[in-house]
């Protein structure tokens, strides 16, 4: 059985957002933005797929457009291929707009071919689908019949039928071949000497000379297990007991397939039929149940048992690769410490505020560096500075001063300092590709300034611009 969603994509916007009248997905293709989808009454103006849509405007000025969306017709069509195994288990997906259904062996259970496909239009036509569908003793055919006709015969169907491409149905149609049946009853050998043995192979598929088998898609790995207790439990003691059996099982699903979760769900469901969610967030992708259960303390203390806790369900809501790894025999004796410190600290204040610095490709002080959430990044190499950089960096403060050469009394910070020792100086230039407000004072001479009072201080003299500013301030 082939079914066919001619308007797939429209449909799937129209089934939420309902418009009268025409619409049309558009879709940029070479350049030019052409129609992509269309439902019954723009084709009713005359529009079609693949024409411009200036074009299409210009015949149907009350036209209604939206941007189209493959990724998500995509996934629309996956959600499509769920539900129809519930009429048989080999499913699979026929282009992007179809699907194509091995039925052999349970349309009995339904009532016979005709009760089943009548059962599948009357559920599409509920849902808003338009659907086209093909039944035959071969793929090819069943292709054929959803496509040119449902219930003709395979040998009045046009060539383009047996899912050629359009260059040999031009071929084909000017030799004067233009059904089925007239290229069935043709020699073979002039037709492949001059078509290729594509023509052939499509034609033995839909006479059945020919196999074509339906290779259904794998379901996605799906991380979850659950336990179901004989008698209510809830004591904080025995929540962690049975999260840690829980662990063990899912820990073992995460090692065969070479990942590790990320974020996790304990769902926890008491006698009176309420739920209770703790979810714990991980800094690293970890698969170590010895390591993820004491993470789970702080939250599971925090639940209401009420009267009993009789289900736990455990979810690896996001998973990632996570390799095998190479045990070095020297270095740190627990490298992944620091990811469990995260872990316990993001728990508290959420992982997005544990921030790490991470050196950026600038040569101005203060675009040399990043921030970066510590447990969506990864430690990078040191700075590479021929200079030394001062640890705290804060914005320019301009101090009273004169001359290029540092100041020998200066004022800052309500403070009067005096000049020990000054190193420079180190020239910076802006970067004249960016316009940033802050550097519009031109070229910067920075000097490492100790005084007498013991400050040690980074500052700059601004040549073009005459001032001293200071902008930072070494340990």
């Amino acid at each position: 059985m082939s079914l066919w969603f001619p308007r797939l994509a429209t449909d799937r916007v129209l089934r939420t957002r309902p418009v009268d009248g025409p619409f049309v997905l558009t879709l940029k293709e070479s350049n030019a933005n052409r129609v992509h989808c269309l439902n019954d009454a723009a084709e009713r103006q005359g529009l079609y797929r693949g024409m411009s849509f200036s074009d299409a405007r210009a015949f149907c000025p009350d036209l209604i457009s939206l941007p189209a969306r493959p990724d998500q017709e995509m996934r629309f069509l996956a959600s499509l291929r769920r539900w129809a195994m519930r009429w048989c288990p080999w499913v699979g997906f026929e282009g992007r707009d179809g699907l194509v259904l091995d039925i052999t062996g349970s349309a009995h259970l339904f009532g016979g071919e005709a009760a089943m496909l009548g059962a599948m239009r009357q559920r599409l036509s509920r849902a808003g689908l338009s659907v086209r569908v093909g039944l035959g003793q071969t793929r090819g055919a069943a292709w054929a019949r959803a496509h040119y006709g449902e219930g003709a015969a395979l040998a009045d169907l046009p060539v383009a039928a047996l899912r050629l491409d359009p260059d040999t149905v031009t071929g084909l149609e000017r030799m004067g071949l233009r059904r089925i049946g007239q290229l069935r009853d043709t020699p073979r050998g002039p037709l492949a000497r001059r078509f290729g043995a594509g023509l052939l192979m499509r034609l033995d598929q839909a006479l059945g000379d020919q196999p074509e088998q339906i290779s259904p898609e794998t379901e996605p790995p799906h991380y979850a297990v659950r336990l179901t207790l004989p008698e209510p439990i809830g004591l904080e003691t025995d929540v962690m007991a049975a999260t840690d059996r829980l662990l063990a099982r899912l820990c073992e699903k995460l090692a065969d397939r070479q990942a590790g979760a990320r974020i996790l769900c304990l769902s926890l469901r008491r006698v009176d039929a309420a739920s209770q969610q703790v979810e714990l967030r991980l800094a690293r992708p970890m698969r170590d149940p010895a390591r993820i259960l004491p993470l789970f303390q702080r939250g599971v203390s925090e639940v209401d048992a009420g009267f009993g806790i009789d289900q736990l369900r455990l979810e690896a809501v996001q998973v990632e690769p996570l390799p095998a790894q190479q045990l070095a025999h020297s270095g740190p004796r627990d490298p992944r410490r620091l990811d469990d410190l995260i872990t316990r600290i993001g728990t508290r204040i959420g992982l997005e505020n544990v921030q790490r610095f991470l050196p950026a490709d600038s040569h101005i002080p203060e675009r040399s560096f990043l921030i970066a959430p510590a447990a969506y990044s990864q430690p990078e190499g040191g700075w590479v500075n021929l200079s030394p950089r001062p640890v705290r960096i804060f914005a320019p403060e301009p101090i009273t001063a004169a001359g290029s050469s540092p100041p020998e009394r200066f004022r800052w910070r309500r403070m009067e300092l005096t000049l020990g020792r000054a190193t420079g100086p180190e020239r910076i230039a802006p970067e004249w590709w960016l316009d940033d407000p802050n550097w519009r004072s031109g070229l910067r001479d920075y000097w490492r300034v100790e005084t007498r009072q013991g400050r040690r201080l980074w500052m700059f003299y601004t040549p073009q611009n005459p001032g001293w500013f200071v902008q930072g301030e070494f340990a």
